[in-house]
């Protein structure tokens, strides 16, 4: 197949790309700064220019392409959520993802499938019970970003193109993330929860979330929203701990939420002091097996250079 990207200069691009690859995909890669990232990726994978919000000379790469995965947004954990910031975040998603619905829309043949990034956050602070796909969406900002989001990547589907989101929980791989910040202190003996760590923390290994959405890619009866984050979804408190015995460190110095609320303002909420028991109900009866369903195994497969 032919596949186009978006946003797949980061974790979770560049890993997927990869395996795309190595399953004899052929790739094109809308960047902001081609030249930049040239280097970056495999000989045979296509830079192409865009600028993330807007048609141009790009869209006729529209015509041959299979499959469109769509990951581009501004990281939402960069920087404090100002009124200015939040704006750009919703307008970073919704500009790229509408831009590319845009180019389905007047592309001569059409893909099969257009696959774009949300998470389980879109469910907001869900203290207790399970959150499967159906759940009704939460409240605050992050909920809002995924709603809109989700919108407008659904739009392609008057176009007769297949619509799938992955809703993705907190990826863990030590490149970069949630696990990545959370090695120097338990490095350093000074390692615990966020907050009560009574919040549930819905965690995918990175091979199980290029996985889910190749899963996905390939599954013609999968469509609409799906989460994508390991069956075996566990609090703060007990993330930390299995975290602490992988690595032979206690996991014994919490960070009061207050705390994470005057470092990092309104973003603390949603992104640390919260969570949602998001379970994969879709992608499981879809036929997709997870490499990595428990916590444990998947931590000591990232960190073997610790044990």
């Amino acid at each position: 197949m032919k596949i186009l990207i978006a946003g797949g200069t980061g974790l979770i691009g560049r890993r997927l790309i990869d395996r795309l690859q190595q399953d004899g995909h052929s790739v094109v890669l809308l960047s902001r700064h081609p030249k930049k990232h040239d280097t970056a990726f495999p000989d045979h994978t296509r830079l192409v220019e865009w600028d993330g919000k807007s048609a141009g000379a790009w869209t006729s790469e529209m015509d041959t392409i299979d499959a469109v995965i769509n990951l581009a947004g501004e990281n939402i954990g960069q920087g404090r959520w100002t009124a200015a910031r939040k704006k750009h975040l919703l307008d970073s998603r919704l500009d790229s993802t509408r831009a590319i619905v845009k180019a389905i829309e007047h592309a001569s043949k059409k893909p099969e499938v257009l696959l774009n990034a949300s998470a389980v956050g879109v469910y907001g602070n869900v203290p207790e019970g399970a959150c499967s796909e159906d759940h009704a969406p939460g409240k605050d900002f992050l909920a809002h970003i995924c709603v809109e989001w989700e919108k407008a990547a659904l739009e392609a589907e008057q176009f007769g193109v297949r619509v799938a989101l992955p809703r993705t929980g907190i990826v863990l791989d030590t490149g970069g993330g949630a696990l990545a910040k959370l090695l120097l202190p338990f490095k350093l003996f000074a390692g615990g929860p966020l907050g009560s760590g009574k919040q549930w923390f819905p965690w995918v290994h990175l091979e199980d979330e290029v996985g889910a959405i190749i899963h996905a890619m390939n599954t013609k009866t999968l469509r609409g929203p799906f989460n994508v984050a390991a069956p075996e979804v566990v609090r703060m408190k007990e993330f930390t701990r299995v975290l602490g015995t992988v690595m032979h460190r206690p996991s014994w110095a919490p960070v009061p939420g207050f705390v994470l609320k005057i470092i990092l303002g309104e973003m603390a909420g949603p992104l640390l002091l919260s969570g949602q028991q998001a379970v994969p109900e879709k992608l499981l009866q879809s036929g997709y097996a997870f490499s990595f369903p428990r916590l444990r195994d998947a931590l000591e497969h990232l960190l073997r250079k610790y044990l």
